[in-house]
């Protein structure tokens, strides 16, 4: 503590030498008491250095006497110098920002009498100060000055000079998300709330936004026409777009407007911060809403479509998107084209697009069709190999026979492996000429080889159609000279219905018996007359070839049975009856078949 000594003591001392040599430099004058005169300069000295009336609390402004290592000497006009401690100067890149002559603030913060050593603050004084200034930004509603220093729980810490709170509803406009990027930078503030005795000041960043909102507002308002470009701040990045600050008023960019092509996010063509030109599409004056595009700015590449590209060209592209059904290409820029699973490959089943192409992959096509009203384009790659189905059509002539393997069985029928990557449909219709098919696995399985007739091949619809019927005669062809009408035949009851029963005629053929053509007798159901694999006799009645049904009918045998006895015995009888029984059954027959009609 020797650098805080008595500084009036030395003061004095310096000056009463500095008299003394004047002294010895005057002439004797055995008039004059120099005791005397010394005794009087101390009390006039005294009386120049008395220090004024200072008391703790008071705030002074004093010089910066010497800087040390713990501490920096101030004086304030005391009789001794004042300590601060060196932590309450600034530190700049590793430096304290004080040096001897500064002039700096300080309150006086304890004043020892003992040995008259004075403790002063400087941060006690900045922050007297700084209450000062807030107490009268919040009277007056003036703005001051902030560094956001922390998160805290609910918003920000900002050192206006002392702790501030900055509620998160109070950061924006906007509701925040992101706190981190406000933290180490400097804002205007508003204080909203001020209590000096509980220490509690709460800012607002938000009230002088909107000030600022409200007064661009009026201003922008005046170039909000529709089709007019604009600049403007990009403020916030979503995924469906971004928010434009025209000047107080946000206008919203959707990512559909933002480029003629495809656009996954937005920020790939723009960032928070950027300032762009941007086209007025709407604007609704009572909502303030503003819809803006970008893309508009540049011609539309739909525009003359038909003259970049025409149908046949050979185009190369880059694929942008796979779906199941196809792949989108990108042509050019805000031009795609889609090549559909089916124009992909010639002869392979596509069941994605991605067993074809993966995304980014250059692909060359060719123009299949262009819609300009719908903004479509169809592609097609098989198109540029050579067509394997015009050689097929060549090669397996109607009426070829082919072995192959089944390949699948669907409900319709079944497909037989031709050559690689062909197969030919064998439909349910031409599995037989007669027999009944429910379902084609009743008759084939994955896997087996069969032997089956070329029916034809359609080259422009890819089809390859066989039959398995066609490998044998068709019986029905000589249908009526087997079991031609009114012939009688034995045969076995193979299904019963409600309406009548089915009977097999031969292999594979069958034929219908109605419960009507059953018996003369009166039954309920067919059950009650007959059953599945009993034998019966019956006639012929109709044939159709096309739809391949052949009628019988059990009663009608049973009828010429019954009439043919009759006729034996009216040949015998001797009887001289005008009617015979055997004219009057013969007119019940003809009831009979009239009742049936």
């Amino acid at each position: 503590m020797n650098k805080t000594l008595n500084k009036s003591e030395k003061e004095k001392q310096s000056v009463l030498a500095m008299l003394d040599a004047e002294d010895a430099k005057i002439p004797a004058n055995p008039g004059l008491n120099t005791q005397a005169a010394g005794g009087e300069f101390e009390k006039l000295f005294s009386a120049s250095t008395k220090e004024q009336d200072f008391r703790v609390g008071d705030v002074v402004t004093g010089t910066v006497v010497e800087v040390q290592s713990d501490y920096v000497l101030v004086d304030i006009n005391y009789k001794s110098e004042g300590l601060i401690p060196i932590n309450e100067f600034r530190m700049v890149d590793g430096v304290r920002q004080v040096k001897a002559g500064d002039q700096v603030e300080v309150l006086i913060d304890r004043i020892e009498n003992d040995n008259g050593m004075i403790s002063l603050s400087k941060d006690k004084a900045d922050m007297l100060r700084a209450w000062t200034d807030i107490s009268k930004a919040a009277e007056n509603e003036e703005i001051i000055e902030g560094v956001v220093v922390a998160k805290v729980k609910g918003g920000l810490s900002v050192d206006i000079g002392v702790k501030a709170f900055l509620p998160g509803s109070q950061i924006d406009l906007r509701p925040v998300r992101n706190m981190d990027v406000y933290l180490g930078k400097k804002y205007k503030f508003k204080v909203i709330k001020f209590n000096k005795k509980r220490g509690n000041i709460v800012l607002s960043r938000r009230a002088i936004l909107e000030e600022e909102r409200d007064s661009l507002k009026a201003q922008t308002a005046d170039t909000m026409k529709e089709g007019a470009t604009v600049v403007g701040l990009v403020k916030n990045v979503t995924d469906y777009g971004a928010f434009i600050d025209l000047g107080g008023l946000d206008g919203l960019l959707h990512i559909t407007d933002m480029s003629w092509g495809r656009v996954k996010h937005p920020s790939e063509l723009i960032n928070v911060g950027d300032e762009i030109q941007v086209k007025i599409l709407k604007y609704d004056t009572e909502k303030e809403r503003v819809s803006l595009g970008l893309k508009q700015l540049t011609e539309d590449p739909w525009a003359n479509i038909k003259g970049t590209y025409q149908i046949g060209a050979r185009v190369k592209g880059k694929v942008v998107s796979v779906a199941e059904y196809g792949a989108f290409v990108e042509l050019g820029d805000g031009v795609e084209g889609l090549i559909h699973v089916s124009e992909m490959s010639w002869t392979k089943r596509v069941k994605h697009a991605n067993q074809v192409v993966q995304v980014d992959q250059e692909v060359e096509v060719q123009v299949l069709e262009i819609d300009t009203e719908n903004r479509r384009i169809s592609l097609g790659m098989k198109q540029l190999q050579a067509n394997p189905w015009i050689e097929l059509k060549e090669t397996y002539p109607p009426g070829t026979i082919i072995e192959g393997e089944v390949k699948s069985v669907t409900d319709f029928g079944i497909f037989v492996g031709i050559e690689d990557g062909i197969d030919g449909l064998v439909h349910i219709s031409d599995f037989s000429w007669t027999k009944r098919v429910n379902h084609p696995s009743e008759m084939f399985a994955k896997g087996q080889k069969i032997r089956a007739v070329v029916l034809g091949v359609d080259s422009e619809n890819e089809r390859f159609s066989l039959g398995v019927k066609q490998l044998e005669g068709d019986p029905w062809s000589q249908i009526e000279t087997k079991y031609g009408i009114g012939t009688q035949h034995d045969v076995k009851v193979t299904k019963t219905t409600d309406f009548g029963a089915f009977v097999e005629l031969a292999a594979d053929i069958e034929g219908l018996i109605h419960i009507s053509e059953l018996t003369t007798d009166k039954i309920q159901t067919v059950e009650d007359f007959v059953k599945v694999g009993e034998t019966l006799k019956a006639e012929v009645i109709t044939i159709d070839k096309d739809a391949r049904k052949i009628g019988l009918s059990s009663k009608l045998v049973k009828l010429r049975e019954a009439k043919a006895d009759v006729d034996d015995y009216v040949k015998k009888a001797t009887s001289t009856s005008k009617t015979s029984f055997g004219d009057m059954f013969g007119d019940q027959l003809k009831n009979l078949k009239t009742d049936k009609n």
